[in-house]
């Protein structure tokens, strides 16, 4: 494995050595009261990572798909009404795995680069009958964030319950579940956790665990279903041992030190420190001419890039890019993947990351005859990162 590249995709991201070092303990017993209050912390510390102080966390092995499928199985009847916002290919996602659960969909799909209308949705829900309304915080595909507060109060104003997938912004872009009023929140672990790939993660709010209690019918997903994961998640939480499937150990115990490390930044910081290198690479890519898929710059995700190749330029810019040391992602949304690349900016990330990735887009392109001011990209994020 080379590992003088700098790895700047999308998630999984560059992980923090100490992270990695957890990987690598030696294996508890997922039943032993060592392992349990390592788990149990991790637990708690999920809350505040995702500022809720009453939501009921859930660590699952899986991927965040996996987070996806049991947010709308458990949540979500046969026959019951889900309104799904969709601003690229991980909305589209939500859409198919609420319809293979049968239920009753209706999608408002955003045109390419913009997010889904709350003004649309509006008008969906006061037609009544809807148990829940799902959208993708940041979509992988797109760049594309969307309002998340303003569509929790949309969903508390309606008495429908709300599910985002975070996957793309979770301890990157900001969100407070308890204070923008979110049902579930999930997300996966190789993104701006800063875990290595393989664990799904949720919070859960009590209104939304109600109304799983609720349940006429059996949850249609066994590995999936909060009632036989919700008394290891309280076990563990206590301090105790509980069993139903094995649990990820080494990867809870990365998780455990990355959550820490997350809260020793502090939350707002975090989000700052996000915000802050996201304008700086985005205004950096503006700078040499190329154009981003979000349509406004307010849209832009803080977590990633999505750009367009400039014209007589296509996939081959990748393999130029990686010439120069730094790993990008292809694009993913099928109807412009080979007309744009996506940059991860998330995490561990730090300014000389940016200014690296930067330096390296520019080289790629002035070896494919892309002409532009030489430096501008550097220039243009230097001043954000160092106002005078």
């Amino acid at each position: 494995m080379d590992e003088k590249f700098l790895l700047m995709i999308p998630g999984p991201i560059d992980f923090d050595p100490a992270v990695l070092r957890a990987m690598s303990a030696k294996t508890l017993s997922h039943m032993s009261v060592e392992f349990a209050e390592i788990f149990g912390r991790a637990l708690k510390n999920l809350r505040k990572v995702f500022l809720s102080e009453k939501g009921q966390p859930f660590v699952v092995a899986g991927s965040g798909t996996l987070a996806m499928d049991m947010a709308i199985v458990n949540l979500v009847e046969p026959g019951e009404k889900v309104l799904v916002l969709s601003s690229g290919f991980f909305g589209d996602r939500m859409a198919d795995i609420a319809k293979r659960y049968q239920a009753d969909v209706t999608v408002i799909k955003a045109p390419i680069g913009e997010a889904p209308s709350l003004e649309e949705a509006e008008k969906h829900l006061k037609k009544g009958g809807f148990k829940a309304i799902t959208a993708t915080h940041v979509d992988t595909s797109t760049g594309v964030a969307v309002d998340v507060k303003a569509l929790g109060e949309l969903a508390q104003r309606y008495g429908v319950l709300s599910i985002v997938d975070g996957v793309c912004a979770t301890a990157g872009m900001e969100f407070r579940q308890d204070e923008w009023g979110i049902d579930v929140y999930l997300t996966a672990s190789q993104k701006a956790i800063a875990v290595p790939p393989g664990l799904a993660l949720m919070v859960v709010s009590e209104r939304a665990m109600e109304a799983y209690r609720k349940r006429r019918s059996p949850v249609l997903n066994y590995y999936a279903d909060f009632g036989l994961w919700l008394p290891v998640m309280e076990a563990y939480e206590e301090g105790k041992v509980a069993y139903f499937a094995t649990p990820a150990v080494n990867l809870i115990y990365a998780l455990d030190v990355s959550l820490q490390q997350i809260l020793a930044e502090g939350m707002e910081k975090r989000f700052a420190r996000h915000r802050l290198l996201a304008q700086a690479f985005q205004e950096g890519i503006d700078a040499i001419g190329l154009k981003q898929v979000p349509v406004r710059k307010e849209l832009r995700a803080w977590t990633l890039t999505t750009a367009y190749y400039p014209e007589g330029i296509g996939p081959e810019l990748l393999k130029a890019i990686k010439a120069e040391g730094v790993i990008v992602a292809a694009g993913l949304h099928p109807e412009i993947k080979d007309k744009y690349f996506r940059v991860g900016h998330m995490g561990t990330l730090t300014a000389g990351d940016v200014l690296t990735t930067l330096g390296a887009i520019e080289r790629a392109l002035a070896s494919l005859g892309y002409r532009f001011e030489k430096g501008a990209s550097v220039k243009r994020a230097q001043e954000i990162l160092c106002p005078t």
